[in-house]
């Protein structure tokens, strides 16, 4: 029989290509076991059952694979909470949190502001203002029906009843008066493609990376629709990637020809959000 401990150790041994392998290998045997991490170390000689150690090396194999962790075992962590997804949505990136961080800042203390999360995906932005933000009122928009499922999970954990999902294409589906739009959209350019981990290019959903040629063909669309939707004083996030700061800022400028923007770095120092700032 196999002890929790062999079976870590397995996994370690299976998943050695990983960045990450005794955190992945233990993700997965607590989703196998339905157990936590507390469980496995208080009891790591237990032996685990034939169908539980099928399921982890079913598992394992498919991480071995390149298949992201967080869709064999359907969970991922943002901002201190645990989201449910699927290959239908794109798994949250912990560099999309300085974008929460940077909307929570600026809405505390507005009250009842109106705050539209454009592209959604598994709705963990517009989860996490709504969490923080308990007087705005929360839409999260997405063009895909199978998304907004999973985001009608993740609000019902979470923020019950404090998450408005609406299926359209960006703001098309939203009328004027918004006071805070954020976005991460897709950005990745045709060229790109080739150079993307096998783990994003061959299980994340096309719909939430693609954004054309040069990867702005999403963000070139919703500028002019957040222009006519934005009141005087409000403010758009969106995030970007690393290459394309001053192309978006560009943009944004464009749409915005009164509005202050610029572009905020990650902490790796790359470009990531371009703000831009209505004056009223």
């Amino acid at each position: 029989m196999t002890t929790i401990r062999e079976a870590r150790q397995t996994g370690r041994a299976s998943l050695r290509q990983s960045p990450t392998p005794a955190l992945d290998a233990r993700l997965l045997l607590e989703h196998a076991l339905g157990r936590d991490h507390a469980y496995l170390i208080a009891h790591d000689d237990e032996a685990l059952t034939a169908e539980a150690l099928a399921e982890y090396e079913r598992a394992l194999a498919r991480a071995a694979a390149g298949e992201p962790i967080p869709y064999l075992t359907g969970h991922a962590p943002f901002m201190g909470l645990d989201f449910l997804v699927s290959s239908n949505v794109l798994i949250p990136r912990p560099e999309t949190e300085q974008l929460v961080e940077m909307a929570i800042e600026w809405a505390e203390g507005r009250g009842a502001i109106r705050i539209v999360d454009v592209g959604t995906g598994s709705g963990c932005i517009a989860v996490s203002l709504a969490r923080t933000l308990p007087a705005a009122h929360l839409l999260a928009v997405d063009i895909s029906a199978a998304a907004l499922a999973v985001a009608a999970a993740n609000v019902a954990r979470h923020v019950p009843g404090r998450v408005q999902l609406v299926r359209g294409d960006l703001l098309t589906a939203i009328g004027p008066g918004l006071d805070l739009i954020t976005a991460n959209l897709p950005y990745v350019a045709g060229p790109e493609w080739p150079t993307l981990p096998i783990g994003v290019k061959s299980y994340e959903p096309a719909l939430a990376l693609d954004g054309g040629a040069d990867g702005l063909d999403l963000i070139r669309a919703l500028l002019p629709q957040a222009a006519a939707r934005l009141r005087p004083e409000g403010l758009a996030l969106l995030e970007i990637g690393w290459q394309q700061g001053q192309a978006v800022t560009e943009l944004a400028q464009a749409a915005f020809p009164a509005a202050e923007v610029s572009v905020q770095q990650d902490f790796a120092g790359h470009d990531r959000i371009v703000v831009i700032k209505l004056a009223g």
